[in-house]
């Protein structure tokens, strides 16, 4: 119950899902924790929610430099240091061809999914403690492509390399950078992108993403949670620059 102990985490996408679920399991490992997330009313209920003294919320868009500034200002007068950064933030944009789809969210895909990353590891990382862990939420869609959802697969497999090229430039502090790439995830996220795949028939979008996953199912946000715990802790101080699935048998399917 103690494996954080002493340690100071940052987790965007922190009010909803596996940020949420990951914020919760870190508390319970003694760390101290501040949440970031672009909705204030979601950070104030997952703060009511968890109600613990050693968590804090932070509003901020990652895709903002000066939002990411205030976040790590935020960070350090409340509690001192960081050691652990969580870059979880992400948006899923619209389901349509590359053909069909809309500027505007492609560009609002990149700018959360891999500028918030990109942000984090320019100005979080030189802020955090020697020895510290860096998560980045990439996804199977890193790993392989999914039609319609191209703006998604591309910045998720743009993480994967932020995360090969920050694990090398920051090995000299023994900062360890690695990446989390969940299958389907049973959370809001995946509620949206069924029913934008098939307004009238969501429930059948789920129904071909769970064939498609040898355990027959979607993860739990808990589940991803174990995994971020996992990198945080001293059990992972030689994992760096690695990709971790967690996707019950999906890429090999």
């Amino acid at each position: 119950m103690n494996r954080l102990k002493d340690r100071v985490a940052i987790i965007t996408g922190g009010a909803n899902g596996i940020g949420l679920a990951t914020a919760e399991l870190f508390l319970k490992e003694a760390a101290k924790v501040v949440i970031v997330d672009l909705d204030k009313e979601a950070l104030e209920k997952a703060n009511t929610q968890l109600d613990h003294e050693n968590l804090a919320y932070c509003v901020a868009d990652v895709a903002k430099t000066k939002d990411t500034y205030t976040y790590i200002d935020f960070t350090l007068k409340k509690f001192g240091k960081i050691n652990i950064f969580f870059a979880n933030a992400g948006i899923e944009g619209t389901s349509k061809p590359i053909a069909d789809y809309p500027e505007n969210i492609f560009d609002q895909v990149i700018a959360v999914n891999l500028k918030g990353v990109w942000n984090g590891c320019k100005y979080v990382i030189p802020k955090m403690e020697e020895g510290g862990s860096v998560m980045i939420t990439s996804s199977v869609a890193g790993l392989k492509g999914f039609a319609g959802l191209g703006a998604y697969v591309a910045s998720k497999h743009a993480v994967i390399g932020l995360m090969r090229v920050a694990a090398l430039e920051n090995a000299g502090r023994k900062v360890r950078v690695n990446t989390i790439n969940p299958g389907p995830v049973n959370n809001d996220m995946m509620r949206r992108i069924e029913k934008d795949m098939s307004p009238e028939n969501p429930d059948e979008v789920m129904k071909g993403f769970e064939s498609s996953v040898p355990f027959g199912r979607y993860a739990e946000s808990s589940e991803i949670a174990d995994m971020a715990l996992f990198l945080a802790s001293d059990d992972s101080k030689y994992v760096t620059g690695c990709m971790h699935v967690v996707d019950g048998g999906m890429l090999t399917a």
